[in-house]
């Protein structure tokens, strides 16, 4: 019966923690490699947030993401979140940033809406690539040795360690290459003249220029280089600067001078007639906003220049002289975009009183608001208004830009507690630009509302072997007052002190609601308390309300397994069984039997063989405790095997005891039996004596069951009689049964009883337990 108590409390438990189950969202993040699959699985949505998939089979379940192209899907059967389409991280993020989609997952009934993101990671799948596949350069024979030749640089879409890394430059007797990095974006190949070019020598040299990124395997990309030696124009342009740096207003006017270039040539004639423009590899959209002047090197402003758009932009311009075979000359323009704050109104709040009572009178003014404008003219003109106008409003006074802002009716702090006011000032410029102001205005009140407590009634979980004096729940309530008028203390009800002796134990903070228990709560002995909590406010006079407190105690895994066969004898488990040498296989040798006395997983005990003299010839059941056979035992083995079973509960910190199970194999388990039998009993009068207890253990047992199982049934059977009653004048209903925390019919609980007599009688007609038994009483 014990036993089946236990039973019941443990379903009791688990249904008020099924029931006050609270979901909290949750952020998942993922990374996936681009270009991955279609139908490839990121991750599993219903397991990653620990959902049951058997409640969200009647809740409604999908996936938004952030993005305009369906990139995602889920499969709603399985919470497998799967690629849609190929995911191409160049054609969706920034290059140098790193890439992350976001989605949603949102539930409904309740709605829960979860957070993700998954970060598209990098793969090496683009190989560097120059503008120009081929490059053909004219360099006249008389160019001095370490003159500089740019070439155009590489592009690689890809990010990280994935992107551009190097160039190389195939072996060769007149150059080497270099990289200038100027910007972090920018990597330029220069080829550096070490040698001088003699044209007679030879006209023409063949280099292959190599981008390669950072991969793994690295990939690259291949420009031919072209080296043409020409004669006589032996000089190129060369600039006053490498690289020229400029500050630009932005919404500069069209037309607006950025910068000269200047760049000379020491040839005369045509030779050194020098020509500018933009390099083949400048970005279009440096050329629609600035203009070069061929002739002069002047640079204009040719578009809109906005610094939100970019901040600053980067080219090369060369200089090309007018010789029979052109030779150019570069260099560097970075134009940085400056920012230009124009002037929006300034609002000052010169006066304010930021507190007023709800019963002031309409036309009560609250603040004076004074806004100037740095600007002049038309763009210093104001006009000011009020975002929020159910109880305000702005007066304008006799002095400009100046104005009181005043109550129009009357205001109610238990539907507004405090008003943030934003007061918005907008001047007559082109295009026009506004400021705003917030100012906070709380409406002061009297005491007329009681205390309400967040939750009615209260429900608390608390665990077992809680620390004396410590806190143990808080109860908190609230009130729609002010100050003193909500300043609340908290107190138990007297009456349900002298009802539940519980209370007795208990004791609240009057100022936070913090109730204390000076004594430690076990869940073997009380499950469960209730009191009431009355809140009353500070206010004149005061007003109070009373909540009711129902306090839950949980159990925590605080008792280690119990043997009950063997029995513990000081602190030892010990039992001795023979069977004979041929059994075979399966052979149930004993069974180990344990009870613990907490609930739920923390009464969970599972067996296990710790040790034994053979680990191949024993088994015990994980969840029975039946030891049997392995295999049959073997000449070679020896007669007499000791095991240590070990069994342990299934709590978080779990605890285990030990039982010593000793087997001896014989060749004939008669002659054993009775060898045994002399063993342990002198002459025949002491065989006798343990026949004599063995008869009257049995009669007396089985007398016992038969009354025990006649009268149960007899009671069982009362209780349908009165069920059919209750039944007949009542009304038909489907009436159950509640006992501790599990439910059963009469017909199950009957069943379930008679099975344990069962049990339990054919426990005690096991010849070697009562033996056992009666050898350990008696002493024999």
């Amino acid at each position: 019966m014990k036993r089946l108590r236990c039973y019941k409390q443990i379903i009791f438990h688990l249904t008020f923690l099924l029931c006050f189950w609270k979901y909290s969202s949750a952020h998942l993040r993922y990374s996936i490699p681009e270009e991955s699959a279609s139908g490839t699985i990121i991750g599993n949505i219903i397991k990653d947030l620990e959902i049951d998939f058997k409640s969200l089979e009647s809740r409604g379940f999908r996936v938004i993401a952030g993005t305009k192209q369906q990139l995602l899907q889920v499969n709603h059967k399985t919470g497998a979140l799967f690629i849609n389409d190929i995911i191409d991280r160049e054609a969706i993020c920034d290059r140098d940033k790193a890439c992350l989609l976001s989605f949603k997952i949102v539930i409904e009934n309740p709605l829960e809406i979860h957070q993700g993101e998954i970060e598209i990671i990098d793969i090496n799948d683009n190989s560097p690539a120059f503008p120009d596949k081929t490059k053909i350069l004219d360099i006249s024979e008389s160019t001095p040795i370490g003159s500089r030749f740019p070439l155009d640089a590489a592009y690689d879409p890809d990010f990280g360690v994935n992107s551009l890394k190097s160039y190389q430059l195939n072996r060769n007797d007149h150059f080497v290459l270099e990289v200038e990095e100027r910007s972090k974006k920018s990597k330029i190949p220069v080829l550096v003249l070490q040698k001088s070019l003699d044209r007679e020598t030879r006209q023409k040299l063949d280099l292959l220029l190599s981008a390669i990124d950072g991969g793994n395997p690295p990939k690259s990309g291949n420009m031919n280089v072209t080296i043409t030696v020409v004669d006589f124009n032996d000089n190129a342009p060369v600039f006053v600067e490498q690289m020229y740096t400029v500050t630009l207003e932005e919404n500069a006017p069209l037309g607006t001078l950025v910068l000269k270039l200047n760049a000379s040539d020491l040839d005369d004639g045509s030779n050194g007639d020098v020509r500018y423009a933009f390099r083949s590899s400048v970005h279009s959209k440096v050329s629609e906003l600035f203009q070069l002047d061929d002739y002069s090197g002047e640079i204009t402003v040719k578009g809109v220049i906005d610094f939100e758009e970019e901040e600053f932009y980067e080219f090369d311009v060369k200089a090309t002289d007018s010789g029979q075979v052109p030779i150019s000359g570069y260099c560097n323009v970075l134009i940085k975009i400056k920012d230009m704050n124009d002037n929006a109104p300034l609002i000052e709040v010169t006066s304010l009183t930021s507190s007023i009572f709800e019963d002031v009178k309409p036309g009560t003014e609250v603040g004076i608001i004074s806004i100037t404008d740095l600007d002049s003219g038309v763009n210093s003109k104001i006009t000011c208004s009020l975002s929020y106008k159910m109880h305000f409003e702005l007066k304008p006074s006799h002095q400009e830009n100046v104005y009181s802002l005043v109550t129009i009716s009357r205001l109610d702090r238990e539907s507004v507690a405090q008003y943030n006011i934003t007061i918005t000032a907008k001047d007559f410029g082109y295009p026009s630009l506004s400021s705003y102001e917030t100012v906070l205005v709380h409406v002061l009140d009297v005491n007329d509302n009681h205390p309400r407590f967040l939750q009615d009634p209260y429900v608390f979980y608390i665990e077992e072997n809680n620390a004396p004096g410590a806190a143990i729940i808080t109860i908190s309530a609230v009130d729609a007052d002010a100050n003193e008028n909500a300043l609340i203390t908290y107190y138990l009800k007297e009456n349900d002190v002298l009802d539940k002796p519980v209370v007795h134990f208990l004791s609240i903070n009057s100022y936070n609601g913090q109730v204390f228990s000076f004594t430690s709560f076990d869940f073997e002995e009380m499950k469960n308390c209730s009191f009431s909590v009355i809140a009353k406010d500070s206010g004149v006079p005061p007003l109070s309300s009373t909540v009711t407190v129902k306090v839950f105690i949980l159990d925590k895994n605080d008792n280690p397994p119990v043997f009950v066969f063997p029995l513990t004898t000081n602190g030892t488990a010990v039992v001795e069984e023979t069977i004979p040498r041929n059994v075979k296989a399966g052979h149930i040798v004993t069974r180990i039997r344990a009870y613990d006395a907490d609930v739920g997983y923390n009464a969970l005990l599972s067996f296990s063989l710790e040790d034994a003299t053979d680990l191949s010839l024993f088994n015990v059941g994980k969840y029975t405790g039946e030891i049997k056979t392995l295999r049959s035992i073997a000449e070679s083995d020896i007669n007499v095997q000791k095991m240590v079973i070990l069994v342990k509960d299934g709590g978080s910190v779990s605890f285990s005891a030990s039982a010593t199970v000793i087997v001896t194999a014989t060749e004939n388990t008669e002659v054993h039996a009775l060898s045994e039998v002399k063993r342990f009993a002198t002459p025949e009068d002491e065989e006798s004596k343990v026949t004599f207890y063995l008869i009257i253990v049995l009669s007396s047992v089985s007398f016992l069951f038969i009354v025990t199982i006649l009268t149960l049934i007899v009671f069982q059977c009362r209780k349908a009689y009165h069920s059919l009653l209750h039944k007949k004048y009542l009304g038909d209903t489907d009436y159950t049964e509640v006992s501790g925390s599990l439910f059963h019919s009469y017909q199950y609980q009957t069943a379930d009883i008679v099975l344990f007599g069962i049990h339990f009688f054919f426990f005690f007609l096991n010849p070697q337990a009562i033996s056992k038994q009666l050898r350990n009483v008696f002493k024999i």
